[in-house]
């Protein structure tokens, strides 16, 4: 399959890597031109969970340069994903399946509104806990699953086809007749941490090993899974404090990507994460994140 992945940071790089080295023609699309450069010199090393490689697929910061694909990951940002939309109609032709994989609420509908309903549908992907070591290297802590599913109603054949594309590269893949209960799933668990972790700048298991800060974290976890069934959202479980502690137990070591984010100096997604939840723990946790940025300058 031809694939392309809009957005080769963390997340971005590991699909790309492990979704190239199966044998898929892959290109990576990145403004990042370091990045770019190094993996069109030396190769993509993906370290972690999976295993340590180095892979070598194509690079670009033009995807016109990729053409037509039956593929395209958006894997961007949630703040960059309108750019990313945009910039992907390249690649888009009348069989293309577009996978949009952001934290928190409203991207897909985002990247529908510009390249079309029909073509667009949501991936979800929990326990990485991906980084970018340097141009050219990622790391990721966990490989724990990644959820496909149409934006309205149940699964259909494309998604089952792109589905097998990433089990065979090494993936653990859920095709989902609800993915709405997927994404209100791994939300509980990007709020729980998220927030949390920029303002103490700490790892995950950090968090859990400290009870005003477990406290906090759990919360926020609550306050989304109220909100989740006062939208009638069926989760899978009753108890969003197991949940997140079991998360979070499997990669203590990981930092969120809005930490990430935060200590590169980069504008965190808390808007898209905590933020989406109107509830006063995490509309406190958020207000908390922008005044910490603010503040940096």
């Amino acid at each position: 399959m031809k694939i392309a992945v809009v957005g080769a940071g963390a997340m971005g790089s590991v699909y790309a890597g492990l979704l190239a080295e199966a044998g898929n023609e892959v290109w990576a699309i990145d403004t990042w031109e370091e990045h770019v450069d190094a993996i069109n010199s030396g190769g993509l090393r993906v370290e972690g969970a999976s295993g340590d490689r180095i892979v070598r697929l194509n690079a670009t910061t033009d995807p016109a340069e990729a053409g037509v694909t039956d593929l395209v990951i958006i894997a961007t940002k949630a703040l960059n994903v309108e750019a990313a939309a945009r910039s992907a109609a390249v690649l888009v032709g009348p069989d293309t399946l577009v996978l949009a994989i952001q934290n928190g609420l409203g991207s897909a509908e985002r990247v529908a509104g510009i390249l079309g309903d029909e073509r667009v549908a949501v991936g979800v992907a929990g326990g990485f806990g991906a980084s970018v070591r340097a141009p050219g290297h990622v790391h990721h802590n966990g490989w724990e699953l990644v959820r496909f599913g149409e934006r309205h109603g149940p699964s259909t054949a494309r998604i089952d086809r792109a589905a097998g594309v990433w089990r065979d590269a090494g993936f653990r893949v859920e095709v989902d007749d609800d993915i709405n209960r997927a994404i209100w799933e791994k939300l509980i668990c990007n709020v729980t941490f998220s927030g949390v972790c920029v303002l103490l700048e700490c790892r995950i298991g950090e968090v859990q090993a400290s009870s005003a800060a477990w406290s906090v974290a759990t919360s926020c976890a609550v306050e989304a899974y109220e909100e989740a069934r006062t939208r009638c959202i069926a989760l899978s479980y009753d108890d969003p404090v197991e949940y997140v502690r079991a998360f979070g137990a499997r990669m203590p070591d990981a930092q969120p990507s809005t930490l990430l984010d935060y200590l590169a100096g980069k504008p965190c997604e808390i808007e898209v994460i905590n933020g989406s939840i109107p509830r006063p723990v995490n509309q406190a946790v958020t207000s908390l994140v922008k005044a910490k940025e603010a503040l940096r300058g």
